[in-house]
């Protein structure tokens, strides 16, 4: 198998670096080394992609894409696959902090609901003792839990959870609310279904913000953005696959029925959607052109079609009438 080229280190080396990328920076990153658009060339973009993973595969790491599920946007990182405790030592942050953070873990997707969030002030009185566990199993497990466990003050919480978003492990809302950051959506799928957190039916991926049936009895979940596609025709049935209850519209779907079929960023739209588009832009700025225009240039359009019509009335009457009517005629054209 041939190594690696300059362009697929370049892609290597800059999720390294930077960190999970957003598609569009990602795509505008591989058309820049590779000379091509991922959204017209995607053969070749798939290709790559599979040709990194294959070496990557030696190493336990993968190039892998995932969507936050907080904005809807596709982000691709590079993942460690091993889960042993020789990977886990290899990370910045202290036994205490990593507990810290498993514990807010549990509280945003066990019980946050499906907002997928947790307000600041749950987050700092998160408890760092329900995440370490005492191999001898003693009753007098408390007192035996490392000292940088019981001493985690809030400051030191409040100082973890500021590290942990920049490193977008987890992320913000300006109301303050904490949720998980992309590199969580990417680290941890096999820790998802390890834990059985409920899937998405559409996409099969773990639910952490997403819509329930609004049957109390019916366990489906579906994220938001797969509820747009799967029910993005206005005439289409909204029945749940799990119970057939009609799932109710989302407020940003009230209007959204056009936005829907919408091309994405990288995708091309048809020929007949572009040609449409078109002719209502040029539609829309002959209406514009005509209100900016004022009444003097609507009022002739009106009067050239009335004077025409008066003059085919009088060239009947001209000919039923004889020839005393030019006379007459000529007055209606003059009106």
């Amino acid at each position: 198998m041939a190594p690696l080229s300059w362009r697929h280190h370049t892609l290597l080396q800059a999720l390294l670096t930077r960190g999970p990328l957003s598609d569009r920076d990602f795509h505008a990153l591989f058309t820049a080394v590779s000379g091509k658009n991922p959204a017209t060339h995607q053969q070749l973009f798939n290709e790559t992609l599979l040709k990194i993973n294959k070496d990557l595969a030696y190493l336990q790491f993968e190039l892998r894409a995932c969507i936050n599920q907080y904005d809807g946007m596709v982000y691709y990182g590079v993942v460690n696959n091993i889960s042993d405790e020789e990977s886990k030592l290899g990370t910045k942050y202290s036994v205490a902090q990593i507990a810290f953070y498993k514990g807010l873990l549990e509280a945003i997707v066990q019980e946050a609901g499906n907002d997928g969030r947790i307000t600041s002030i749950d987050a700092i009185n998160v408890r760092l003792d329900n995440q370490v566990i005492i191999v001898d199993g003693s009753q007098d497990s408390q007192s035996r839990l490392p000292t940088s466990i019981k001493n985690f003050s809030f400051s030191q919480k409040e100082k973890t959870l500021e590290e942990l978003i920049r490193d977008r492990w987890l992320s913000s809302t300006s109301t303050g609310k904490i949720g998980l950051g992309t590199r969580s959506f990417l680290d941890l799928r096999s820790w998802f279904r390890a834990n059985d957190i409920p899937s998405c039916v559409v996409c099969n991926e773990a639910c952490i913000k997403a819509s329930s049936c609004p049957n109390e009895g019916c366990n489906v979940r579906i994220h938001d953005y797969c509820l747009k596609k799967k029910f993005s025709q206005r005439k289409a049935s909204r029945a749940c696959p799990g119970c057939s209850t009609e799932w109710p519209r989302q407020d940003d779907e009230a209007d959204g029925d056009d936005d829907v079929n919408e091309p994405g960023e990288d995708e091309a739209p048809s020929a007949n959607r572009s040609s449409s588009k078109k002719r209502k832009k040029v539609k829309a700025e002959l209406v514009e052109e005509n209100d900016n225009a004022g009444p003097s240039t609507a009022v002739p359009r009106r009067t050239s079609r009335s004077t025409k019509a008066e003059a085919v009335e009088a060239a009947k009457e001209a000919s039923a009438a004889g020839a005393s009517q030019p006379t007459r005629t000529s007055k209606r054209r003059k009106k």
